[in-house]
């Protein structure tokens, strides 16, 4: 069975070899051991209580139950921007109009903003080309949100998602070419690295003072503005169907979209069940439904897939489902059918 769980301790190694897989853009994923391991000790924290607000945080690892290749993962920070701002362009719209000319013009502009200050984030997903096939992504986007559910008081009212920008064929960001690159003096993955680590007082010394208007942008920068890389296009459908929606909030390196919306409206808050669980023989059907199956263990939380729904107020899981998930019979289990009502 495939399962996303909390990371451990010893799942250092494996995640450096993972990062070594991803492509530039993906700020939250590098291949450092030394950051992966304080990210991991970091969760161990924020579960014992014993983290500060600011960097309180939660990482998901996608692991075969039966062989233990980790093939993904992904992440929620619990409040971003509490302790260095987190930056992003606000894309507004400004009017000019003369009376006396009768000319009348609608643009774009771009305004740093701080306004996701608070939000919650979910963040560094990452899945191996070697498991991107039946519905495996969808399982680990969706573990965030069934994480979520589960423990609402650690998370506060609004969530957001930073998604990976358009880049061209050569690898490099038509956005970050015409903007960033003549603020900042370093190439994209130079201040990447920075950001990702930590470094952010170069942003606030560095960029525009001023709003930048779209429309003064080379063609391929404006079109770059909330355009989502390829790569990206999957788990920017899973956040949607979860309810997330772009609300004009743009990064400021790639010009991705930003994707939010209250966690009270989340589609697993909303849906999602507790139930016990009953250990049986489950009878393999065709086309039957499938639904997304966690125990409620904090310090070992689980999530997989598993046939079947919730019904007579309880989920069937077989004896290895069980193992896999940690739950014993009887023991209460969280479910989302897949299946959107």
């Amino acid at each position: 069975m495939i399962v996303v769980r909390v990371v451990q301790t010893g799942d250092v190694d494996a995640l450096v070899a993972l990062a070594q897989e991803t492509g530039p853009g993906l700020t939250t994923f590098k291949p450092d051991r030394d950051a992966l391991a304080e990210r991991v000790e970091r969760v161990r924290r924020t579960i014992e209580d014993k983290a500060a607000p600011h960097e309180k945080g939660y990482f998901f690892v996608m692991e075969d139950s039966r062989t233990k290749d980790i093939a993904g993962v992904c992440g929620i920070e619990t409040a971003v921007g509490l302790e260095q701002p987190f930056y992003n362009y606000r894309v507004s719209t400004v009017v000019h109009a003369s009376q006396d000319l009768g000319i009348w013009t609608r643009m774009r502009a771009l305004n740093i903003s701080h306004d996701l200050t608070g939000y919650a984030e979910v963040c560094s997903l990452f899945l191996s080309p070697r498991y991107r096939a039946h519905g495996v992504g969808g399982l680990l986007s969706r573990s965030r949100f069934m994480f979520i559910a589960q423990f609402r008081e650690r998370f506060p009212q609004r969530i957001c998602a930073e998604l990976r920008g358009h880049f061209d064929g050569d690898g490099t960001s038509p956005f970050w070419r015409a903007v960033g690159s003549h603020f900042y003096q370093i190439d994209f993955n130079a201040a990447d690295y920075l950001s990702s680590h930590g470094r952010k007082s170069f942003l606030a010394e560095l960029m525009p003072r001023f709003p930048v208007y779209v429309e003064l942008l080379p063609e391929e920068a404006q079109k770059a503005i909330g355009l989502t890389h390829s790569d990206t296009l999957p788990a920017r459908k899973m956040l949607e169907a979860e309810g997330l929606r772009y609300e004009n909030h743009v990064d400021i390196f790639d010009a991705g979209p930003v994707l939010e919306c209250h966690v009270a409206d989340l589609r697993t808050v909303r849906e999602s069940v507790v139930v016990p669980v009953e250990i049986a023989a489950v009878e393999p059907q065709e086309n039957a439904p499938r639904s997304l199956v966690s125990n409620t263990s904090l310090d070992d939380f689980r999530t997989g897939v598993a046939t079947g729904v919730a019904e007579n107020g309880v989920f069937r899981l077989t004896a290895d489902e069980a193992a896999a998930l940690n739950v014993k019979a009887g023991e209460p289990v969280r479910v989302l059918p897949l299946k959107q009502k």
